[in-house]
């Protein structure tokens, strides 16, 4: 993980409260249509929503954001669901906390 790299994706405070509202994606989003639950993530289309960015400003944050292991990417037909990666978050508090 390169510390740098995450700390610039999450410089935006657009980018931490997407993050902020996937930790509990049944309080901070409506249902979804396409799939019975939030097992695979949020659809782009309510993060845009909830945002009120346009679609290509939000898609730009997520992949900054996948692109750093975040957040985790599932293609299902034509829509693509965001969840958080808790893996990658608790490597990087930890690196924060004990390395700095």
């Amino acid at each position: 993980m390169d510390i740098v790299e995450v700390s610039k994706v999450l410089s935006n405070k657009i980018r931490v409260n997407i993050l902020d509202w996937l930790k509990d994606m049944e309080a901070n989003f409506p249902p979804q249509t396409n799939v019975p639950d939030f097992n695979n993530g949020v659809c782009v289309c309510h993060i845009q929503d909830k945002t009120g960015l346009s679609q290509s400003t939000v898609s730009h944050y997520l992949t900054m954001m996948h692109k750093v292991d975040l957040v985790t990417a599932t293609r299902i037909g034509k829509w693509t669901y965001y969840k958080r990666n808790e893996e990658t978050i608790g490597a990087y508090i930890n690196l924060l906390k004990y390395n700095l």
